[in-house]
């Protein structure tokens, strides 16, 4: 049996405006990471996808999949589980996140941009691997997940 790949996060940056947060992938790789390491039965042989788009693309995104007119900060699209055997690297899904939200909202927690884009990439990863918000209990662990993988990278607690 071949050894897996470790985790691969493909990042495609699709907007401009982007171009103002020059270390934003590198920040989204670490959160990303970060996560994997502490919330994934295992990194190795997955990958994602994470978008870098604006408002406007996210509005788009999520009008089209979710029905819902206007942009948000985050959005994740877990992948269909493949039928057979589980092809290597497994595709997890994909993540977008647009940037006027998330430099809006980082300002008005009064936050590090940094540490909210970060906070996003891992609320993605956690989502495209199965945790939601749906229940105050799934709420309650995720964000307590968030928390510790947050922690892990020196940021604080996102929701004091």
């Amino acid at each position: 049996m071949e050894p897996r790949a470790p985790l691969s996060a493909d990042i495609l940056v699709t907007a401009s405006c982007w171009e103002a947060e020059p270390d934003a992938e590198a920040l989204v790789q670490r959160a990303i990471d970060a996560a994997a390491r502490k919330a994934a039965s295992s990194a190795d042989g997955i990958e994602v996808a994470i978008v870098l788009t604006d408002d406007s693309g996210i509005r788009t995104l999520n009008r089209d999949w979710r029905g819902i007119d206007k942009p948000t900060n985050v959005l994740s699209f877990p992948a269909a589980p493949a039928p057979g055997p589980v092809a290597q690297p497994r595709m997890l899904g994909d993540i977008a996140i647009a940037y006027e939200t998330t430099r809006r909202e980082a300002g008005d927690e009064d936050k590090p941009f940094a540490h909210h884009l970060s906070h996003l990439a891992v609320h993605g990863f956690l989502h495209l691997i199965g945790y939601d918000h749906e229940t105050d209990a799934d709420a309650e662990v995720m964000e307590n997940l968030e928390r510790t993988i947050l922690s892990d990278l020196g940021i604080p607690d996102p929701y004091r």
